[in-house]
């Protein structure tokens, strides 16, 4: 073992309660959860951030040390990294995101150029064992919520899904919220799929939801075909719990595209959730974008969306090809937040 100044906590291992003064092990466990702490090699102008444990986006300077989580990311319009088979003490990875995940970067977006360089400085080690000095390579799962299996009575559920990564998912989420708290609903927020970021749920706690749950909470840095339904489960669960701050409504965004591969599918196709009380807000970035998404739920939830809203949104083109096409409603979550707010509030009405 040996001890080191962590500079940087992100915002990915904010359950674990990560001291600045580590102690770190040799043996690191190459699998998407485990927490590493990683010195940084390069000082970039772009991609040169990571959130701290109060989701506060803080620049990373060449030499600081990091404690982050190795995991994946399958990012269109950012980086695609994966954990490596083997890791020891000296090898090399990448910041793969924002909110602390660490990968070996396969494929990166012009936009966002090369990924920041971090050599790995060993495991960060938990000691879950009281008064004794036998540590453990920390993970995710150590205080993660429980499994559920079984949901039982949940409020109704408000998705925002949409067609690819940029697609306004975050912006929709966020009004839906001001309009419920408005109209004074209690709010519970979610992000059920994507790669670990605090920012999300914060900008929807921020209009006034009163609990808030990621599937980081869950135990995963991002999320996966196999295992984005379960973690999910465990997020609405616990969310639905009663108590202070019990929700009426919860709003939950969804990572990615429909056809991501960080489990979108998966978790709406669950039998659990198909079966729940849902208004589904799907954003779009073009009108094929608009009519791909509406095939999609039609093949495979046998509905279609509520409404829809994103970039397609933006003028009267997109907006009318989605009524001409769909005989949907369309609207700008942007420009239009209080038309758009009426359309869920009368979608929710229409579900309750």
């Amino acid at each position: 073992m040996k001890r080191v100044h962590i500079d940087k906590i992100s915002s990915a291992v904010r359950r674990l309660n990560i001291a600045t003064e580590a102690l770190l092990g040799e043996q690191v466990v190459a699998k998407p959860g485990y927490v590493v702490a990683v010195r940084a090699l390069d000082r970039k102008t772009v991609y040169n951030e990571v959130e701290n444990i109060h989701g506060r986006a803080v620049k990373i300077y060449e030499g600081d040390v990091i404690a982050g989580v190795l995991g994946e990311r399958r990012a269109l319009h950012g980086h695609a990294g994966f954990v490596p088979e083997v890791i020891t003490p000296g090898d090399i990875l990448h910041m793969l995101n924002l909110g602390g995940v660490v990968g070996k970067c396969r494929s990166s977006h012009h936009g966002v150029g090369e990924p920041l360089r971090v050599e790995v400085l060993g495991s960060v080690l938990a000691f879950p064992v009281i008064n004794s000095r036998q540590g453990v390579p920390a993970h995710l799962g150590m205080n993660a919520l429980p499994e559920v299996e079984r949901l039982g009575a949940m409020p109704p559920i408000v998705f925002v899904s949409g067609t690819c990564m940029n697609a306004g998912k975050t912006q929709a989420a966020v009004e839906i919220v001001r309009t419920l708290v408005r109209a004074g609903r209690s709010v519970a927020v979610a992000k059920l799929a994507g790669v670990a970021a605090a920012k999300d749920t914060l900008s929807m706690l921020d209009c006034g939801a009163t609990r808030s749950l990621t599937f980081v909470d869950a135990g995963l840095p991002s999320t996966l075909d196999h295992t984005a339904a379960p973690a999910a489960l465990a997020v609405l669960g616990a969310l639905a719990e009663p108590g202070p701050g019990a929700p009426d409504v919860i709003v939950a965004e969804l990572g990615d595209g429909l056809l991501g591969e960080y489990g979108v599918l998966p978790i709406l196709t669950h039998p659990e959730i198909r079966g729940l009380k849902t208004v589904h807000v799907c954003c779009a970035s073009d009108p094929v974008g608009a009519y791909g998404a509406a095939a999609v739920f039609r093949e495979h939830l046998s509905r279609l969306p509520d409404v829809f809203s994103g970039p397609v949104t933006d003028n009267a083109v997109g907006v009318d090809a989605i009524r001409r096409l769909l005989e949907l409603p369309a609207l700008n979550a942007r420009k239009d937040a209080a038309a758009f707010g009426a359309a869920v509030m009368e979608a929710l009405g229409r579900v309750a």
